[in-house]
């Protein structure tokens, strides 16, 4: 350890034992590996976020970005730079939005015919029309979404958000995710990875169906009190080793996982018990329609990981490949109704289930893809549209969330963002400052640097649509 790193780490830790003691039971448990003060709850607008994630990038125009003018201009070819996985273009042929908008709600917002359970909920989000991300490509755009950077290797936002304020529930992982039944998306684990944090930070997968968590049973033929003894003793050698070798966060972080992997054989199969839900909660949800069963378990299940203290459920709609997600490339409409038919009940149930159980005000609910989609076709035929990282929407609930606003504007096609652009810092700035964190203060030393979510540059929050 260099002086830099004793300073940093000596003064950030005593800091925190002293307010802790100041403040006792008001504060939460942090990482063994932190060096940051924690967080007072009062200080944070929510305590827990679901980030719903669409994999593979709907089409802002078709969903939640009205443009008349396209459903003028459909079929004609216009000259409009574009930017894809087909590399720059300078125009094509329009594709008109293949569903009607209508309005919803007292702010009159405009909603596509693709979400009408969605649409009588628009009171309660904040829509960000004016979103931008740095590449076009699947792979690197949802490091860009999830971790911050195109690059593989960096914290994702889960981890950032365990990291900052530690965990509500000893019992469960503070890090969740969910994914779609046809598969992980691209890059895989890259995305919920905890990076060059502590591996007790990254995200746990849990499955709705079958073993909710894989390689947790206790073995056959072994007892529980079998079990405690073998964890105990390896927990003293694992202990004994540490104190020769220093400061050791991967071994720490080590230790801390063979214990939750203990505690919750006892409580995870309490958590993802949906059958104990009443029926009206499970239709609700869409449990009674195939179409809608898959997806409206995992976020009955993100519910209930929230009122079990669990901090940020991911939950995937979109996996595998071609139009097992949101990557309209050929057939827009056959993808869209797909997809959004799935989703759409789920997502109202969910928002309209936290508020009447009085948790969406601690719950942020952020709703995003990776990017969006162009206004023009990608091939001479057809209606699929190709990427689009210029301009694309994504919106935010509950958690502090002034609900019934709609935030800057692509331009009238909805190809580019052109009026209040925010790039991705700025939605993972937001996250941070609804939890009651510093987007811009909150920094891991690694490899020389105070390393940041926000990047070197920094952030700031949407102020527009926080409360």
């Amino acid at each position: 350890m260099n002086r830099r790193q004793f300073l940093g780490q000596s003064a950030g830790g005593f800091g925190a034992v002293a307010l802790t003691g100041m403040l006792g039971s008001e504060f939460l448990q942090k990482p063994a590996s932190a060096a940051v003060p924690v967080t007072p709850a009062a200080m944070a607008k929510a305590k827990h976020v679901i980030f719903i994630f669409n994999y593979g990038g709907v089409s802002q125009v078709d969903t939640f970005d009205y443009k008349p003018e396209l459903y003028r201009l459909d079929g004609k070819t216009i000259d409009m730079p574009t930017f894809g996985r087909q590399g720059k273009r300078k125009g094509g042929r329009v594709v008109g939005p293949k569903w009607k908008f209508r309005q919803y709600g007292e702010c009159g917002k405009y909603v596509s015919d693709l979400f009408p359970h969605v649409g009588t909920q628009v009171d309660k989000l904040a829509f960000v029309h004016s979103m931008y991300a740095e590449s076009p490509i699947h792979g690197s755009a949802l490091l860009n979404m999830n971790c911050g950077r195109i690059v593989s290797g960096h914290p994702s936002l889960g981890s950032w958000v365990n990291y900052g304020l530690g965990t509500l529930n000893r019992d469960l992982p503070g890090y969740v995710v969910m994914l779609d039944e046809s598969g992980g998306p691209i890059s895989g684990a890259k995305n919920w990875t905890s990076g060059y944090m502590p591996a007790s930070l990254q995200g746990v997968q849990i499955r709705t169906e079958g073993t909710p968590i894989l390689g947790l049973e206790r073995p056959a033929g072994l007892s529980a009190k079998t079990q405690r003894k073998l964890l105990d003793h390896l927990k003293s050698e694992n202990e004994s080793h540490r104190l020769t070798r220093g400061q050791n966060p991967e071994l720490a972080a080590r230790i801390e996982q063979f214990e939750l992997a203990y505690r919750m054989q006892s409580t995870a199969p309490e958590a993802v018990d949906l059958a104990s839900e009443p029926e009206e909660t499970k239709e609700l949800y869409g449990l009674d329609q195939d179409k809608t069963r898959r997806f409206g378990s995992k976020c009955l299940l993100a519910r209930r990981l929230v009122e079990r203290g669990v901090r940020f459920i991911q939950i995937y709609s979109g996996g595998g490949h071609n139009d097992d997600n949101w990557d309209a490339h050929g057939d827009l409409v056959f993808n869209h109704s797909r997809h959004a038919g799935r989703t759409d009940r789920p997502i109202a149930g969910l928002l309209v289930d936290l508020e009447r159980r009085g948790l969406l005000d601690e719950t942020l609910v952020v709703w995003a893809g990776e990017f969006g989609r162009q206004p023009t076709a990608e091939y001479e035929k057809g209606t699929g549209r190709d990427h689009n990282s210029w301009g694309f929407t994504v919106w935010l609930a509950g958690g502090g969330i002034k609900g019934g606003t709609s935030v800057g504007e692509t331009d009238e096609l909805g190809s580019k963002a052109v009026v209040d652009r925010f790039h991705v810092r700025n939605l993972h700035a937001t996250v941070l400052h609804q939890m009651g964190l510093d987007p811009n203060g909150l920094s891991y030393f690694f490899n020389g640097l105070d390393q940041k979510l926000v990047g070197v540059e920094g952030a700031e929050p949407i102020h527009q649509v926080i409360a």
